[in-house]
């Protein structure tokens, strides 16, 4: 985790006090439930949350202390509490494996995590919702191959990120139902000296779900299937991303980053505002996805259990959940923020002669009449006169004064179909499937 790209709300979830929070949480709901079942002294579940009510703080160097000799986390966590607790703290960990506790606090994490990402999305998407209202009708140019296309609005780009990001949502959503899973099923997962009820206990108290068959781990598919979803959002931003990026450009300039009083954008050339937040967020959602590969190579694992995964997740666990939070805050800010010049779009819109209602002539020359291949071949060949012009020719021009064409169309048809409102009649239409009626 890189302090730069970090958020303090997420990055609580992974600091080493947290995760010991949640062992203990783990073993005392655990001992509760084999007090009720007298497998343990129900005095025992007593002592322990009667700790706990004093809010005692975790001593975390105390606990790596004891690791540095015991070389085990879980025991020396266990050593510390019993050090705290008392002799009724004997009966913790009763009939448990340290996987249990390891993979159901990991379980609680990821899914307070994707929590807050949630809520970092339905942010992002209230904002991209606002920029497309305010932009609905304001007619810019699309873009195939970096080219012109034909015209779209800038508010259609934004209903497109939008609805990109519900998905993006929607597939989180899933993820974490699917990663929120508990197991406290001992060793080799057969619950030979555990009853499943304390399991069944410990999952409704923490909020999470039974794992069907844990192996003594639980399968590795379903972390896989979490972070190969953080890379898809991640990839969803950088997307977005790109495209503030290129509109950017001194050659386009049809909307840009927010640029601060007092900010400088570069060390040696005082003119420069470089589109540096949405650069940053491309080199970001690179390493969130390169998390995602270690997550599918930890699905095979050795018979019912090893711990190759276990240095992978205390990795990847943090450091995307976090990176993806605080990507998620910026691109919020960028979209919030960005500052939108409907006039350089319609000036990059008018640029090449009204080479982007070729398609409406085309179509009306087929509708009179001619061939597709003449009617194709006689807009191109007066198209490429005003792309060879750089778009000092009009087409419009053009395709008048040329004979084929006019024997077809008259000039009042062709003037028609240089009408740029005709390509926004269907906008409320995707509206409406994006935002609802």
């Amino acid at each position: 985790m890189v302090p730069r790209y970090a958020r303090p709300q997420m990055t609580a979830l992974w600091e080493p006090e947290a995760r010991f929070r949640i062992w203990f949480e783990i073993e005392a709901h655990a001992t509760e439930k084999l007090g009720e079942l007298g497998v343990v002294p129900e005095s025992a579940a007593k002592a322990l949350w009667d700790w706990w009510a004093t809010n005692p703080a975790i001593d975390v160097p105390a606990i790596d202390a004891i690791e540095a000799v015991t070389k085990h986390d879980v025991i020396a966590f266990l050593t510390w509490v019993a050090e705290q607790v008392g002799d009724e703290a004997r009966f913790m960990h009763q009939g448990m494996t340290s996987s249990d506790v390891l993979d159901t606090c990991l379980a609680v994490q990821l899914s307070r995590a994707a929590d807050l990402l949630i809520e970092d999305l339905d942010k992002l998407l209230e904002v991209i919702k606002r920029r497309a209202f305010e932009h609905k009708l304001t007619p810019t140019i699309g873009r195939s191959h970096g080219i012109h296309a034909e015209p779209v609005t800038f508010g259609l780009k934004m209903a497109e990120a939008y609805a990109e990001f519900s998905r993006c949502r929607a597939r989180l959503v899933a993820a974490r139902e699917e990663v929120a899973t508990c197991a406290i099923s001992g060793a080799v997962g057969t619950f030979a000296n555990i009853d499943p009820r304390v399991e069944e206990h410990v999952a409704q108290k923490l909020g999470l779900a039974i794992e069907s068959v844990s192996t003594q781990v639980i399968p590795r598919d379903r972390h896989a299937m979490f972070f190969a979803t953080l890379g898809v959002i991640a990839s969803s931003i950088e997307r977005l991303a790109v495209e503030v990026r290129h509109l950017q450009r001194t050659e386009v300039l049809e909307a840009e980053e927010y640029f601060s009083p007092g900010q400088k954008g570069s060390s040696a050339m005082p003119h420069k505002r470089n589109p540096v937040l949405t650069e940053n967020l491309t080199g970001l959602a690179r390493m969130v996805r390169s998390y995602a590969l270690p997550a599918m190579e930890n699905v095979a694992l050795w018979h019912e259990r090893d711990i190759s995964h276990s240095s992978v997740e205390r990795y990847i666990g943090p450091d995307a959940t976090i990176t993806l939070d605080f990507a998620l805050g910026r691109l919020t800010g960028v979209i919030d923020k960005l500052l939108v010049y409907p006039e350089r779009m319609m000036k990059n819109l008018d640029k090449m002669g009204g080479l982007v209602h070729s398609q409406r002539v085309l179509l009306a020359l087929t509708q009179a009449g001619v061939s597709r291949e003449d009617s194709y071949r006689y807009v191109q060949r007066n198209a490429m006169k005003v792309w060879e012009s750089d778009g000092q020719l009009s087409l419009m021009e053009l395709l008048k004064a040329d004979p084929d064409v006019s024997a077809a169309l008259t000039a009042e048809q062709i003037e028609e179909k240089f009408n740029l409102d005709y390509h926004f009649r269907q906008v409320d239409t995707i509206f409406a499937r994006v935002f609802g009626e």
